[in-house]
């Protein structure tokens, strides 16, 4: 039988798209209709930004765990989080955690070893962008990284947590991310990772001047290949 799949949550389009990929693209690899059982559960993003905000990756961390322990409580046997940014609580959360985990940026590394790269841009929420969580994990396969300046970096934040989060897309935010995109191509970068989870549904592959690496799909993806061993 396939493992039960549980979503850890923090915001809800990412989460969303998240569950929607790993259901659709299983009946490809499981039959028609079919994916693993999957439960998903959610603390209030609201609750996460006060946290997150003053840098408190405890409090992150706590508030994981209890997501944890709803999930394993009603049967999920795989953990996964489709949340970039409080990755930087998962080495706190997985090291007690009575169930195993997929990291997301493992999932973007391993894509990106496949294809080559070298070199990843980073794009996402500033406290992904300014943290460890991508630098550490491409570090360990031997992949490089750059982030946006900082002004970029400003008004990549706003529009993800005054637009994306809230399921507004506008054609200005995703060309001003091509135009971002664009300046990483410069710096060298072979690929850009869309570290927040909601940016995949803002950018579009076919017209970003780097390939991508969706941080979402990918990691669903990582999800279910596990799910099926």
């Amino acid at each position: 039988m396939p493992k039960h799949v549980g979503i850890v949550a923090c915001s809800a389009e990412g989460a969303a798209l998240c569950y929607r990929t790993l259901c659709g693209e299983a009946p490809a690899l499981m039959g028609e209709h079919m994916h693993p059982e999957v439960s998903m559960h959610t603390y209030p993003l609201g609750e996460y930004m006060p946290y997150i905000r003053s840098g408190d990756w405890d409090g992150v961390a706590a508030l994981m765990l209890g997501t944890a322990e709803k999930l394993v409580a009603i049967g999920a046997e795989l953990l996964i989080c489709p949340d970039n940014t409080i990755h930087e609580a998962f080495d706190k959360v997985a090291a007690t955690s009575p169930v195993p985990w997929i990291h997301i940026a493992d999932a973007v590394g391993h894509e990106a070893k496949l294809h080559g790269c070298t070199k990843l841009g980073i794009t996402g929420t500033k406290y992904l962008m300014t943290g460890p969580v991508y630098p550490r994990r491409l570090a360990e396969v031997g992949i490089a990284c750059e982030i946006p300046d900082e002004g970029d970096r400003e008004r990549i934040d706003t529009i993800i947590f005054t637009q994306l989060v809230n399921g507004i897309f506008t054609e200005e935010s995703r060309l001003y991310f091509n135009k971002v995109i664009a300046k990483l191509k410069a710096s060298g970068c072979d690929a850009v990772v869309l570290g927040c989870t909601e940016i995949p549904l803002l950018v579009d592959p076919d017209d970003c001047p780097l390939p991508v690496l969706d941080s979402t799909r990918l990691l669903a993806r990582a999800a279910l290949k596990d799910a099926l061993i």
